[in-house]
């Protein structure tokens, strides 16, 4: 029987141990807070995929936007923080950047791409208008993109690429469609996210922008096209489509532009038939609208060691082919393996891929700092284009009158540009040379 003098040596002893594996455990703990995946069935999944990172125990915790800014914030006041890694849309990183919350990830960056590229457009994305200082490295993406009934490929203009078109050339394959069909087989979800088509693709495509050429005279000629060469050859019921999917199975459109998931349930039920494509280039390049999630650690972070090994293992091509077979985001790097996924989600993830890599890519944002007031801005570019194409006015004073509305709306948000547009030393200006 131990004396008491030797038992409470022995407890002691044992409370060393025990306190010195806790901080080993607490030391290989790293603490990654998200605002995606926060939902439940998509935790579970996000979960099951990082229980699989060799670099240490990952507790992943869900969150909104404004409790993640929140307790950021609060951490950094303190200068003490339990927070290891964030991931975050792109919208969410412009207030954690004026905060000077998080490390520069240069170098981080550079390794990885050492190892597998990282598409460059989002890269920039993720410098948030610096040169040298990298916020955050791009995470996942989801995107909009074009779809097609295989049947419609007999139509091509002679001599064009699928993955490069023009949209002078989408015009012109939807025209013989409806002349060799005798319908209009081309459809847009007027009724759904048309209005990231006219932010993301449309205005990018002619202007290189989005809100600063809104009303130039490269947006005059957009609206000219879509109102007397693109539009004529859309099929009339585009006016009412929510989704993209139902007139793709049903045989009512061939060709079809839409939110990957809005277009993911055709491709699921019949890939044999359906293809998926970049979105056509105009004037001043491929604009394209990348949703943008991305990885940043901040200054407070306890183990910022190992939520640099997770950011590894994040972009690794393997954990970027997980990501997109369990939850549907699509691949940031080269290289990824679409071997073993769905049909559907392999033809998608291509199109993806190739619309991200195109040497003429414009990314164009959501639209940044408007706060509750975002849904504005989405109707300023549906009236704009209504009034245009449907009801016939004059494209310049259909644009100056809501180039105006616009800018007020950027003035009592006080939203700076974000891409396409360049930067700006505060307010965002419509037409900023006057």
């Amino acid at each position: 029987m131990l004396s008491k003098h030797r038992l409470l040596i022995t407890c002691g002893v044992i409370l060393t141990l025990i306190t010195g594996a806790l901080a080993s455990a607490q030391d290989d703990t790293i603490t990654f807070l998200s605002t995606q995946f926060n939902v439940v069935e998509e935790a579970d999944k996000a979960r099951a995929i990082l229980s699989t990172f060799e670099g240490g125990t990952v507790e992943f915790v869900g969150s909104e936007e404004g409790p993640m800014i929140d307790l950021l914030r609060a951490e950094n006041e303190t200068g003490t923080g339990v927070n290891d890694l964030i991931g975050a849309l792109h919208g969410t990183f412009p207030t954690l950047v004026n905060e000077d919350l998080l490390f520069d990830l240069s170098d981080l960056l550079a390794e990885i791409e050492a190892e597998h590229d990282v598409l460059d457009s989002f890269v920039e994305l993720g410098k948030m208008g610096t040169t040298d200082y990298q916020y955050y490295v791009p995470w996942m993406q989801a995107t909009y993109t074009m779809a097609a009934h295989r049947d419609a490929l007999e139509y091509l203009p002679e001599g064009a690429d699928l993955n490069a078109l023009t949209w002078e050339q989408l015009a012109e394959w939807c025209q013989t469609l409806m002349d060799e069909t005798g319908e209009a087989q081309c459809g847009f979800p007027v009724a759904g996210l048309f209005h990231r088509f006219l932010q993301g693709y449309a205005w990018p495509s002619w202007t290189g922008g989005m809100v600063t050429g809104f009303n130039s005279p490269e947006a005059v000629e957009m609206l000219t096209f879509m109102r007397d060469v693109l539009w004529p050859t859309v099929n009339p019921q585009s006016i009412s489509y929510d989704f993209m999917n139902e007139p793709l199975l049903s045989g009512e459109v061939l060709v079809a532009f839409d939110h990957t998931a809005r277009l993911k349930p055709a491709f699921d039920e019949r890939p044999e038939d359906f293809v998926a494509f970049p979105a056509p280039a105009g004037p001043a390049g491929r604009g394209y609208m990348p949703v943008v999630a991305g990885l940043g650690i901040p200054f407070t972070a306890d183990n910022p060691d190992g939520a640099e090994e997770l950011i590894r293992f994040l972009l690794s091509p393997e954990v970027q082919g997980a990501v997109l077979r369990e939850l549907g985001f699509f691949p940031v790097v080269a290289g990824v393996d679409t071997s073993d996924l769905p049909e559907g989600v392999a033809i998608q993830a291509e199109a993806v891929e190739a619309q991200a890599a195109s040497e003429d890519a414009i990314a164009a944002l959501l639209p940044v700092g408007l706060g509750e007031r975002g849904g504005e801005i989405n109707e300023i570019f549906r009236n704009a284009f209504n009034r245009v194409v449907y009801e016939g006015q004059d494209p310049q004073t259909v644009l100056d009158e809501e180039a105006a509305t616009l800018q007020a709306l950027l003035d009592d948000t006080g939203a700076p540009c974000w891409p396409p547009d360049e930067p700006s030393e505060g307010v965002c200006q419509v037409n900023p040379e006057g």
